[in-house]
C-alpha cells in the first residue's frame, strides 16, 4: 500500500513537470464524450491566461507606482527650490538693512555719543535680526588676508603693497560677504594688494 502511494506521488510530480503547451488532446464534438482530461486541459488554459493577465496588471501597477513616486519626488524638489529662491530673495532685501546698521556702527565717535539705553536697544535688534537670518542659513564672512577670489570678493580698489606676500590678497574689507545655502549670494567688497618692484633709474 505504502509503495503504491509513493509511486502515485512520483507520477503526480512527473505530471506537474510536463509543459502544458506540448500536450495535445483529441477534440470531441459530442459534449457527452468530454473526458476529465479535456476538463483539466481547459482549466489549465484558463489558469495560464489568468496568470498572464495578473502579471500584466502587476507590471502596469508597478510602472504607475514608480511614475507616481518619481513625480512626487520631482514636485517636492521643485517646491524646496522655490522656497530657497524665495528665502534668498528676502534675505538679499534684508541685507540692505544690515548694511545700514553696519554703517551706523562704523562711525564709533558718532555712535558712542548716542544715548546709551537707546544704543543698547538698537544693537539688540541688530543681533536678533542677524540671529534670525543665521537660523535660516545665512552666514557672514570676513575675507581679510584671503587670496583674491572673484566669486567671494568684489574688488573696489587696488592698493600698492611693499610685501610680495601681500600681492593679490585682501588688504581691507569695505563690506562683509554673505553665504546662503553654501552659495555666495553677495561678495565682500574689498581692497586688493598689488606688489610692484621698485624700478631702478637709468
Amino acid at each position: 500500500m505504502e509503495k503504491k502511494q509513493k509511486t502515485d506521488k512520483k507520477n503526480i510530480d512527473k505530471e506537474a513537470e510536463i509543459n502544458y503547451d506540448d500536450i495535445v488532446f483529441e477534440k470531441n464534438e459530442d459534449v457527452a464524450d468530454i473526458t476529465s482530461v479535456d476538463i483539466i486541459k481547459k482549466f489549465r488554459e484558463k489558469l495560464k491566461k489568468c496568470i498572464e493577465e495578473k502579471q500584466e496588471y502587476l507590471d502596469g501597477w508597478q510602472r504607475i507606482k514608480a511614475d507616481f513616486i518619481n513625480n512626487k519626488k520631482k514636485e517636492e524638489e521643485s517646491r524646496a527650490l522655490l522656497v530657497l529662491f524665495a528665502k534668498e530673495g528676502l534675505i538679499l532685501d534684508l541685507l540692505t538693512t544690515i548694511d545700514n546698521f553696519d554703517m551706523a556702527f562704523a562711525n564709533k565717535n558718532v555712535w558712542e555719543s548716542v544715548d546709551k539705553n537707546w544704543r543698547i536697544g538698537i544693537e539688540h535688534i541688530y543681533s536678533q535680526l542677524l540671529g534670525i537670518l543665521e537660523n535660516h542659513g545665512l552666514k557672514q564672512f570676513n575675507p581679510l588676508e584671503e587670496e583674491f577670489d572673484p566669486i567671494r570678493h568684489d574688488s573696489v580698489e587696488t592698493i600698492a603693497v611693499i610685501k610680495k606676500d601681500d600681492d593679490n590678497k585682501v588688504i581691507d574689507v569695505m563690506g562683509k560677504g554673505y553665504i546662503f545655502n553654501d552659495k555666495v549670494i553677495r561678495a565682500a567688497k574689498v581692497k586688493v594688494g598689488k606688489y610692484e618692484q621698485n624700478k631702478k633709474e637709468d
